[in-house]
């Protein structure tokens, strides 16, 4: 996708790796941001809006576990764009302390998201197409016993992305879905994680996350960028360790059809 011009719409806009993928979305020339996240951040925002004056820049309040809030910022910030060309789904909490939250937040939040987008963009019903980024994990790929309750949420956000990204679905709507999954982010999404985990008592497993290699966000976002200008329908990708790897996701099982 050509970012110049573009309607963007970025939930969780002011986390960790989302202000980065901001920054870098905001370098493309987009006509404009919508930033929706839990609270506001002026500062940030004034910053980008002094920066890029010919990007129109808002923020749109939403609970993500609220489908009312979502409803009413898709509808706001609809009116004030006339259309959304791409959308980002990066909002995520990692606590397997919080059974519901976390699925709430990360995969039923999400799932309502996407749909809500697809309404608005959907070129049957007056949309113009465009394209879904939904952020899953490395945990959304390979089970992750320390933060089980994460890693099933995560599970869920990847096979929903790729089933919205059926061709069949593409050539009705007009929308691509993308999934990414970034590895371990220096980010405050991994503070205190061993404080979070699905069980407390001490696993060998505990003793190698302090070792595992950590990507800095803003190279994380600059690989996710990446993705957006140059993935198609359908794409898993992976971002670690600085590195970015569309994976060739292997079909598990076929239906069986009666003669």
């Amino acid at each position: 996708m050509d970012l110049a011009g573009k309607n963007v719409v970025y939930l969780g806009g002011f986390g960790g790796i989302g202000q980065k993928v901001c920054a870098e979305l905001l370098e493309r020339q987009l006509k404009a941001l919508a930033v929706f996240d839990l609270a506001p951040n002026d500062q940030l925002m004034g910053a980008w809006q002094a920066k890029y004056p010919n990007t129109e820049i808002f923020y749109q309040k939403v609970d993500i576990t609220q489908k009312p809030e979502l409803e009413a910022a898709y509808k706001a910030a609809a009116a004030r764009l006339q259309h959304f060309d791409l959308v980002v789904n990066g909002m995520g909490l990692m606590n397997d302390h919080f059974v519901e939250l976390t699925i709430q937040i990360n995969l039923l939040g999400l799932i309502n998201s996407s749909l809500l987008a697809l309404e608005h963009m959907d070129q049957t019903k007056g949309g113009r197409g465009g394209l879904v980024v939904n952020i899953s994990s490395v945990a959304g790929l390979q089970p992750t016993p320390l933060m089980s309750i994460y890693s099933a949420a995560k599970h869920g956000v990847t096979a929903f992305t790729r089933g919205l990204a059926d061709p069949a679905y593409y050539a009705h709507t007009g929308v691509a879905f993308i999934t990414i999954c970034p590895g371990f982010t220096d980010t405050p999404l991994l503070a205190d994680m061993l404080d979070k985990t699905t069980f407390s008592f001490e696993t060998p497993m505990k003793k190698i996350i302090p070792k595992v290699k950590r990507q800095p966000p803003e190279v994380c976002a600059r690989n996710m960028v990446k993705v957006i200008e140059q993935g198609q329908n359908g794409g898993v990708w992976k971002l670690d360790v600085g590195e970015m790897e569309e994976l060739d996701m292997p079909v598990m099982w076929k239906p069986v059809l009666q003669d």
